[in-house]
């Protein structure tokens, strides 16, 4: 009876032991440590190592180009080799469409630039935006973001500040719409020519007008007209915003004919365009062809922000 009791007690201390959650992670880490040297003589890991640098594009720090000013970074791309093998494991086959990708951060990122003004996103980027600049044109915005709707594009709207004040339901229309808002200086002056005292009040009442009509924070700064001087662009800075300005032009102020600014557009348009446009009855007429022409180049459309992070587009 005691060598049977003894007996229960040893069996019940090894149950235990082996269970012991300390002893199952100690287990689990060394299958785990031992399923790499398995993976090395499997010709199937070879071969997705050894086809892995085909597919391995380096990552694009951002920077300051001499004519484009402030480039966006835009993340690399690489083979996730185990993710990669797990799929195609149970097949023991190559297979190019069961490889799974990683990005990869570049070093160096927008934020880490001086106060710069942006002229265009990434030139890899099968992307480009639509600035629409809002001082006026009332009459044409519902046209404009019922297209936007109908083909699921989302822009940037740049508000200034006395017509948010003016408008606060087309403002909040705007936003409900899910588009981003921008801010446009308060009343449209030549920055260029204001003081930094000046141009700080034009900027930070225009941020407080659209964050109490819309709830939304500006981080995007477009100066009218696109006048602006070094100053300009630092006291942007200061309240965390960067400037943007434009790649494509559609000057659609002069009131253009819809063939004349589509041709304007589409001639130039590319990877990373930011295209300019104005709340007028020539870009109210224009833009549903425009956004299929463009989205037939291959080319996303999103917003500024979209634009300006670094995830890169895989098709």
């Amino acid at each position: 009876m005691k060598k049977a009791v003894i007996l229960v007690i040893i069996c019940l201390a090894a149950w235990i032991s082996v269970n012991n959650p300390i002893v199952n992670k100690y287990v689990a880490a060394l299958k785990e440590s031992a399923l790499p040297a398995a993976k090395q003589s499997d010709p199937l890991y070879q071969s997705i190592i050894k086809n892995s640098s085909t597919y391995e594009i380096p990552p694009s720090d951002a920077k300051v180009d001499s004519v484009w000013k402030a480039i966006p970074g835009y993340n690399g791309l690489k083979i996730d080799i185990a993710a990669s093998y797990k799929n195609m494991r149970k097949k023991g086959v190559y297979d190019e469409k069961k490889l799974v990708f990683v990005q990869t951060k570049p070093k160096v990122h927008l934020q880490d630039l001086p106060p710069t003004p942006i002229y265009k996103g990434h030139p890899d980027k099968p992307m480009v935006t639509f600035i629409i600049n809002v001082a006026w044109g009332n009459e044409y915005l519902s046209e404009m973001l019922a297209t936007l709707k109908n083909h699921n594009v989302s822009a940037s709207f740049f508000l200034e500040g006395n017509w948010v004040k003016k408008n606060p339901e087309l403002a909040k229309m705007i936003v409900s719409a899910g588009h981003e808002v921008g801010n446009h200086s308060y009343s449209h002056p030549d920055m260029k020519q204001l003081t930094a005292a000046q141009a700080r009040e034009q900027i930070i009442k225009t941020n407080e007008i659209i964050e109490a009509a819309t709830g939304e924070k500006c981080v995007w700064f477009a100066p009218p007209s696109g006048s602006y001087r070094d100053e300009t662009i630092k006291v942007a800075a200061e309240q965390n915003m960067k400037t943007v300005m434009w790649t494509v032009d559609t000057v659609d102020w002069r009131k253009p004919s819809p063939e004349v600014l589509i041709n304007r557009v589409m001639s130039k348009i590319d990877k990373g365009s930011m295209v300019l446009m104005h709340p007028t009855e020539a870009t109210a007429k224009s833009l549903d062809r425009l956004i299929t022409l463009i989205e037939q180049k291959d080319l996303q459309i999103g917003t500024v922000t979209e634009l300006m992070n670094e995830e890169r587009i895989i098709k």
